[in-house]
């Protein structure tokens, strides 16, 4: 069974961070790309980080780079998604998904696999 488990949620100040994490399970994790996206009340899924587990490439969407960074450790099947200079514009509900094929399947498209999602609010 296929499983994408989100942690690292929560409540916090315009200017901090989170640390989003997401535990793969149920595929062959160095196979795929892993990413987020995330989705706010009354607005589109929105794309937002993606990283190739076999050679590391990254993608940010332009409304993230420079303040997010992805990551991945390959040993725990987990990636991680660090969040700094929060804004309160980044408040949304955020899902890891993993997708077989391309990180512009998984951030454009629609990926193979997501989680329930973890929320995320900025407060001013």
């Amino acid at each position: 069974e296929v499983q994408l488990v989100e942690s690292g949620g929560g409540l916090v100040q315009a200017g901090g961070s989170l640390r989003l994490s997401c535990a793969a399970s149920g595929f062959t994790f160095d196979d795929y790309y892993i990413g987020w996206f995330r989705q706010a009340p009354g607005k589109e899924r929105e794309g937002i980080s993606c990283i190739s587990i076999s050679d590391g490439m990254t993608y940010y969407a332009d409304s993230v780079k420079g303040r997010f960074t992805i990551s991945s450790d390959n040993a725990k099947n987990t990636v991680y998604l660090q969040m700094n200079m929060l804004k309160p514009e980044d408040t949304a509900v955020y899902y890891c998904a993993a997708d077989s094929i391309s990180c512009q399947v998984l951030t454009v498209v629609y990926p193979d696999y997501w989680g329930q999602g973890t929320q995320v609010t900025v407060s001013t």
